[in-house]
């Protein structure tokens, strides 16, 4: 299971996040509007992290995007917006970043939508519809996910803290194209700073919950 902490500002926070917690990936949002937003002053700081990087765009223009992940040594984008599939295949034309296309969910979900774009996609990430594209703490109705007829793989969002490892561990049982977890708003001291201890906490129940069904 793939861990991302995403919504990291702070630099010395995000030292922490690499030394003790170790995910797969750390997000960080380029979207003016949220309260975790990065800006490109510090842009320096950031790119001494040696943490796989995702930038969280939405509906930026390409050029915007394009500057950022040079700026700010991105490994991949993640975009929460109406990105089309020609804007994916623009912006992988000129990069070499993964994209991965949010999807934010109410009570269900078209999937004759997101198979418009799933050919351009590296992955899909489902995430707990909120006007401010994400950061609502909700977590949504994960059954809906049990028809997904992709062999693209997906992460979950949404709300996600400490008391769902277990239950993670059995969607992925019954879901194997769900392949990581997104991290967010649950795990914060302060938008943007996140509790270094919870993190590793829940990164453990992931691992234990493992061995214990190992065991069985």
């Amino acid at each position: 299971m793939l861990l991302k902490v995403c919504g990291m500002r702070d630099v010395e926070n995000m030292r922490g996040l690499e030394e003790e917690v170790r995910p797969d990936y750390m997000g960080m949002i380029f979207y003016p509007p949220s309260p975790r937003y990065v800006e490109s002053k510090n842009s320096e700081d950031y790119a001494t992290i040696q943490l796989p990087k995702v930038g969280v765009f939405v509906n930026e223009p390409v050029d915007k995007v394009l500057e950022t992940i040079e700026l700010f040594g991105l490994n991949g984008v993640q975009l929460h917006g109406r990105e089309s599939m020609q804007y994916i295949e623009e912006l992988r034309e000129k990069s070499e970043v993964f994209v991965w296309k949010v999807w934010s969910v109410k009570d269900n979900l078209d999937w004759d939508a997101l198979a418009l774009v799933e050919p351009v996609v590296d992955a899909f990430l489902f995430d707990t519809f909120t006007e401010a594209h994400g950061g609502s703490g909700k977590v949504f109705n994960w059954q809906i996910l049990e028809t997904y007829p992709f062999s693209t793989p997906f992460f979950l969002s949404g709300g996600l803290g400490q008391e769902h490892a277990a239950a993670i561990r059995e969607l992925k049982e019954r879901i194997p194209q769900l392949v990581g977890v997104d991290l967010n708003s649950k795990f914060e001291i302060s938008p943007g700073f996140k509790d270094i201890k919870r993190l590793v906490a829940f990164k453990n129940s992931l691992v234990n919950t493992e061995i214990n069904e190992g065991s069985r």
